[in-house]
């Protein structure tokens, strides 16, 4: 791909986000990047992948961990802050990739290129795929449901000053329960195509 692209996906737990964000990445042909993005990161810095991706995408601990000097003991923040340089250092060396979650709407704003999506969903869709892909009861589906939700929210909200799963963040905001995977990716490849062409 000649013009750069960057897709930013959003998403709450269960409404197919990742599955949606892997057809975007395979249609425009760039890599998706999300847990994999730890990968990279200690594969660059020489560090354990394993440990790093204890911490991924969880909120601080702000009882346990504090700021001295601008430098944070917590290593939740210090890996998310791992996350948002390794995205702006690859966005601003013109790369194209699509990315899950890690606040990139937020900390990737400033580049033309960005395009950001939120995908949520009704409650009973959600459950139902969250109850088949991890083979859960329905009312086990519904607590992780909550728990990885309320987590996502804390997370993102503690690194940006936009609330997580508010619309005026997002270029795009999505209820996948109606049209599945493959008909959200299509109105979300639709959109980002005649973004393009402006």
């Amino acid at each position: 791909m000649e013009r750069q692209l960057i897709i930013s996906v959003g998403r709450e737990f269960g409404s197919g986000g990742h599955e949606i964000a892997e057809e975007l990445a395979r249609r425009f042909d760039i890599p998706l990047y999300d847990s994999n993005l730890l990968e990279c990161i200690a594969q660059e810095r020489k560090l354990d992948g394993k440990l790093l991706g204890k911490y991924d995408e969880k909120p601080k601990n702000r009882l346990l961990y504090r700021k001295v000097k601008g430098f944070s003991n917590s290593p939740q923040e210090n890996v998310a802050n791992l996350q948002f340089q390794y995205l702006k250092k690859m966005a601003e060396e013109g790369k194209s990739f699509v990315i899950v979650g890690r606040c990139a709407e937020t900390k990737l704003k400033e580049f033309p290129a960005l395009v950001s999506v939120f995908i949520l969903g009704r409650t009973e869709t959600k459950i139902q795929r969250i109850v088949e892909k991890y083979h859960v009861l329905p009312a086990g589906a519904a607590q992780m449901m909550k728990r990885e939700d309320a987590s996502r929210k804390s997370y993102h909200n503690y690194h940006c000053q936009e609330k997580w799963g508010d619309s005026r963040t997002y270029d795009l905001t999505v209820n996948s329960s109606y049209l599945g995977v493959l008909g959200t990716a299509d109105v979300i490849e639709s959109y980002i195509r005649k973004r393009m062409e402006a």
